[in-house]
């Protein structure tokens, strides 16, 4: 089966390439042998987003009391997003290096949600961060739940969907975005019209459905037993769709204080 996720970091062909140990038995036949200490399980998977949230939770409140003592937001948030992207980069061609590069990316990205969370808090109000965080905290939950008790089933069908959907509002973002550089146009999905409100929630409904085919991919990572460095691989795919959907929610509820 041919299997695709709309997060285009678990789309590493590294998840494709099984660990290969091949053992005869004393007639020459080939025996298959499962060494669990050197490939990918779920459980470990699911251990090394723990540490990778832990340490993006950490960075994100230590970057908070530095803006709190002065430290200007934006750039904090900058030079972490920059780096932190970077570090995406790196491991989509060199995922062997992940146990060194997810820490990392978790590290910087908390710089760069730090940042941009002081910012919101202090146009909007300080609630809105807890609220973000719950909001993204129970997405989470209630996706995982859903796949779990498979009640929400990955297939190819959901993935095409899904990933046509995300490429749109990738494009989408790509030309606002651009268009706002070079002209006076004020891209749809800025301000608080019930429009922009509509956007924001569709885009957070993608972001959660990127959860499925996260949670379906490590699970078929395991299955196909890849090597145990593909845990952090994984683990930081998995961080950074959180990461987007915490950033969706969070502008979602700005629009909706700002119409009050």
């Amino acid at each position: 089966m041919n299997l695709k996720s709309n997060n285009p970091f678990l789309k590493n062909k590294s998840f494709t390439k099984p660990v290969e140990a091949t053992v005869f038995d004393a007639e020459g036949r080939p025996v298959e042998i499962i060494d669990y200490n050197n490939t990918m399980t779920i459980n470990g998977a699911i251990n090394k987003s723990f540490i990778l949230l832990f340490v993006l939770l950490a960075s994100s409140f230590f970057t908070w009391y530095m803006v709190n003592n002065g430290q200007n937001p934006y750039v904090v948030a900058i030079t972490g997003g920059l780096i932190g992207f970077v570090m995406v980069l790196i491991a989509s061609f060199k995922p062997n290096y992940s146990q060194y590069l997810a820490p990392a990316y978790a590290l910087f990205e908390g710089m760069f949600i730090g940042g941009i969370s002081a910012v919101f808090a202090l146009y909007f109000y300080p609630e809105i961060i807890m609220q973000a965080v719950l909001g993204t905290f129970v997405t989470f939950i209630v996706c995982f739940l859903l796949y779990r008790f498979k009640i929400v089933k990955v297939t190819e069908q959901f993935k095409s969907i899904v990933v046509a959907a995300t490429f749109a509002i990738a494009s989408y973002y790509l030309v606002s975005w651009i268009l706002s550089l070079f002209t006076s146009w004020q891209p749809v999905h800025h301000g608080n019209s019930l429009m922009s409100i509509g956007i924001s929630v569709f885009v957070i409904v993608i972001a959660a459905l990127n959860l499925f085919l996260d949670f379906d991919m490590i699970e078929q990572g395991a299955k196909k037993r890849l090597p145990k460095y593909m845990e952090w691989f994984s683990a930081m795919g998995l961080l950074i769709t959180l990461v987007w959907l915490y950033l969706e929610i969070l502008r979602l509820l700005a629009k909706l204080s700002s119409r009050d």
